[in-house]
């Protein structure tokens, strides 16, 4: 059966029994969550767009803190476009993706400048703003203007392919999934049925051992009524991440014991945030006279024990550690004290460096 023929086959009388009984269960069940509107209480778009930016590749657990001390510094999307990118980009480390921190100012500075500090709202003219792709531009739509959007992440994803029992792999899933999520979407709150969805895949429908029992739709899931949610959705097998390898060089500066940081380059992988200097990441490790054609001073470096290991989205990271005290004038470096190090920007890789290198009694 084709993916159309089928979302066809989910008629409106069903759709709206499905939306009825999920909203039900959300008005009892709804998560409280610090950028959330409580009932009765019109959504704050700024708080919608910053949660859904954090939230992007990032768990729940792990963006409240954050989200919470970016409201506390820069309660408005005012505030967050007059905020120094690089107070943003050392607020934001520790999240990953850093391109969004990049956007996300950026996107501020569009919304504060363009249009009067008031975020559009209707999907379309949101995908006109930085950062904000198909997805980001749905929920925010549907969650903080109630437009009727369908916004998938991957909880929804999770929901939708056991509710409607679809076997084919992900990512060609996607529009079969997304066409019976738009199926769904009721003409009444249609903001409040997103979030519905979101919390009923982190709280019920889990990847493993799903909460049937506990589940509002359980007499509608296809998947359950076969035995075989617990499989969906059904995935594509992963490839192996390559290996990129490097060395990287943590200097001190004898005086003060400061160490030496620069700046990455504004476009690529981690632009703009602050660094250990290091050799280029590639393939076949550097050896030790190409590491010291990159190194930023010419002097007697010490090879640390051990390394710093790092997964990024398409591939892992394997960093040794050359430690030296020395001076020198680096293009884009500068001196950090120890005890400024925990106010730049950044990456959680470099911060295992530093923990690396003070753990080898470097400090």
């Amino acid at each position: 059966m084709s993916s159309s023929t089928a979302t066809e086959s989910l008629s409106p009388a069903i759709a709206e029994r499905i939306a009825g009984k999920l909203l039900a269960w959300y008005d009892r069940h709804a998560r409280v969550l610090p950028w959330r509107a409580v009932p009765g209480q019109r959504p704050d778009a700024y708080h919608v767009w910053l949660s859904e930016i954090m939230l992007q590749q990032t768990t729940v657990a792990a963006v409240k803190p954050y989200f919470e001390a970016f409201l506390e510094r820069w309660p408005t999307v005012a505030d967050l476009a007059a905020a120094d990118r690089e107070d943003v980009l050392t607020a934001w480390a520790g999240l990953g993706y850093y391109a969004r921190a990049r956007n996300l100012h950026r996107c501020a500075q569009v919304v504060t400048d363009t249009h009067g500090g008031v975020f559009p709202e209707t999907a379309d003219k949101l995908q006109g703003l930085p950062g904000i792709g198909p997805y980001t531009a749905a929920a925010i739509a549907a969650i903080a203007f109630d437009q009727p959007e369908a916004p998938v992440d991957g909880n929804i994803e999770r929901v939708i392919s056991r509710l409607f029992a679809i076997e084919t792999e992900l990512p060609k899933a996607k529009p079969e999934i997304g066409a019976f999520m738009r199926r769904l979407v009721p003409v009444g709150r249609p903001g409040d049925f997103a979030q519905a969805m979101m919390d009923l895949g982190a709280g019920i429908c889990q990847p493993a051992r799903p909460r049937c029992m506990l589940c509002p739709l359980a007499e509608d899931c296809s998947g359950r009524a076969r035995g075989i949610a617990e499989t969906l959705p059904r995935k594509a097998a992963r490839k192996e991440k390559p290996l990129r390898q490097g060395v990287a060089f943590w200097l001190i500066r004898p005086d003060d014991s400061a160490v030496l940081l620069r700046r990455r380059p504004e476009r690529g992988l981690l632009g703009g945030m602050t660094e250990v200097p290091s050799t280029d990441w590639t393939q076949v490790p550097p050896d030790d006279g190409e590491a010291l054609a990159q190194a930023p001073l010419a002097t007697d470096w010490q090879a640390l024990p051990g390394q710093v290991s790092h997964t990024f989205t398409h591939f892992r990271l394997q960093l040794r550690v050359w430690a030296a005290r020395g001076h020198c004038d680096l293009p884009g470096g500068r001196w950090v004290t120890p005890e400024d190090l925990d106010n730049q920007a950044l990456p959680s890789v470099m911060r295992k460096v530093i923990a690396h290198a003070i753990k080898q009694g470097w400090a």
